[in-house]
């Protein structure tokens, strides 16, 4: 089984716990409007990659990752489920922690074959990192070109495997840092047994040099990055939204 790559990290520090390997697979259906990666977004098979040489690479640093492991990251990885799900499996093999960093924007339980790779992928990923951008459905479509049907779904599903669960929240000024919005995401997340952890993340314009390589407009053209205090007060307010759901939760 093959992969294709756009690239890959071996000293990743903020794709899970502990120091990891990271890889960026190609490919992504969804054009967030602060996307800082738009050369992942096609599906292209311009650098193949085996799960055994994957492992090579992992195990020759394998010190280093003595509290980390391999994360899966993007694009998004769950377009290529079958790579995952045979490099998961033979990490597993070999005791190394395996980790998910997705949208979840490829999540459809209306396909059964779909569905049983998924599952296969399930069985061997100790940690997936879930990418919300958004809890209101039409700001989602807006900001995304995409509904979050299927990605609050999917973290529904999650929470019935029972597989740990970190969120990742990016806060851009005037998209998705409205105070009601965030209270709501948080009493999404809050309601999920398996939540772990919250990563909020401030919008920051780095990517924007690649818009221009590729000849492709940058749509938040002229937004500052988002000052770290900003995204302090966004977070909570999700947390308030979990500490909501959380007395709810208690009370039943």
């Amino acid at each position: 089984m093959t992969g294709y790559i756009h690239s890959k990290e071996t000293f990743g520090t903020v794709d899970g716990p502990g120091i990891r390997y990271v890889l960026f697979l190609q490919g992504c259906p969804m054009r967030c409007l602060y996307c800082h990666n738009p050369d992942t977004w096609e599906v292209s098979r311009t650098q193949p990659i085996t799960a055994d040489e994957v492992l090579e690479e992992f195990n020759k640093n394998r010190s280093f990752y003595s509290k980390g492991g391999i994360t899966v990251t993007g694009g998004e990885p769950l377009l290529q489920v079958d790579f995952i799900a045979e490099l998961f499996k033979k990490a597993k093999e070999q005791n190394i922690h395996t980790c998910i960093d997705t949208s979840g924007v490829t999540y459809n339980p209306g396909n059964a074959a779909y569905m049983k790779k998924l599952s296969e992928v399930m069985k061997y990923t100790d940690l997936v990192m879930l990418d919300i951008k958004h809890i209101d459905p039409e700001r989602h479509q807006a900001l995304t070109g995409k509904d979050n049907e299927n990605i609050l779904s999917f973290a529904k599903y999650l929470e019935s495997r029972n597989i740990p669960l970190w969120i990742r929240h990016v806060v851009v000024e005037g998209y998705t840092d409205n105070k009601e919005d965030l209270i709501k995401l948080g009493e999404f997340i809050g309601s999920l047994k398996n939540l772990k952890a919250l990563d909020v993340i401030p919008y920051h314009n780095m990517g924007e040099s690649k818009y221009k390589e590729l000849g492709i407009e940058y749509p938040l053209e002229g937004l500052a990055p988002l000052p770290t205090q900003k995204a302090v007060e966004a977070k909570n307010f999700i947390l308030e939204g979990v500490k909501k759901a959380r007395k709810i939760t208690d009370a039943d």
